[in-house]
């Protein structure tokens, strides 16, 4: 499961090298521009999510992909949303 900004990011750079390709090339194939691959591979919070996604599909990322990409944990912890930011 991607637990947060970072873990998504680093799944789209993984699967972009994977392609062989720059992030100058990912931009143009997603039609945005390089900042933004670079701000969404970094782990950037505040991407926008249709962008996000479109870049996900790009590199070939299924959205039912996402729950298995991210580092094994126990079974416990999938129910514990402890990992959640938490804001006062």
């Amino acid at each position: 499961m991607i637990r947060s900004a970072a873990e998504f990011g680093a799944l789209v750079r993984e699967h972009r090298k994977k392609q062989g390709w720059t992030q100058t090339q990912l931009a143009e194939r997603c039609g945005t521009g390089e900042r933004f691959i670079v701000d969404l591979e970094n782990g950037k919070p505040s991407c926008q999510l249709e962008k996000s996604l479109i870049a996900a599909r790009t590199v070939g990322i299924d959205l039912g992909d996402l729950k298995a990409a991210a580092s094994p944990l126990s079974p416990e912890a999938d129910d514990d949303l402890g990992y959640l930011p938490r804001f006062s």
